[in-house]
């Protein structure tokens, strides 16, 4: 066992944004941020996280995916929220716990995925794994 030797298990979470078969990763500079924004705008894309909990005894890996839509973007609001600097180190240019919520007009399903953490999937894991501790049963 590399990673977590020893008997803490290890999380590790790594989320992209997806849309008409393209990868929307972190992007490297402000015009690719503006780029990927503009893609997005007035479009649904989907938010995919890869999860893996890993354990001295066991290993689990799924991923969980969440679909936003953006509101049409405006140049002006483009150059806004690329100004503000949020876009650095986010999935798909964008953080949608802080002034990118402006952007979004809808999500479908796990927002904390959105935000990095697949939550749901997290403790639907625990709740199999550990029955009575997490969970309800």
């Amino acid at each position: 066992m590399a990673a977590g030797a020893g008997e803490r298990p290890v999380l590790g979470v790594d989320t992209t944004v997806a849309l008409d078969g393209r990868i929307y990763a972190k992007p490297g500079n402000a015009s690719e941020a503006e780029a990927m924004l503009e893609a997005l705008g007035g479009r649904t894309h989907e938010v995919v996280s890869g999860l893996c909990l890993l354990t001295p005894a066991w290993e689990v890996v799924e991923t969980a995916s969440t679909h936003v839509t953006f509101r049409a973007l405006t140049p002006r609001d483009l150059a806004a929220y690329v100004a503000s600097g949020e876009w650095e180190g986010r999935a798909g240019g964008y953080a949608i716990q802080g002034l990118g919520a402006g952007l979004v007009e809808r999500v479908e399903g796990d927002y904390l995925n959105v935000v990095g953490l697949p939550a749901g999937l997290l403790v639907r894991i625990l709740a199999e794994r550990f029955p009575g501790t997490y969970g309800f049963g």
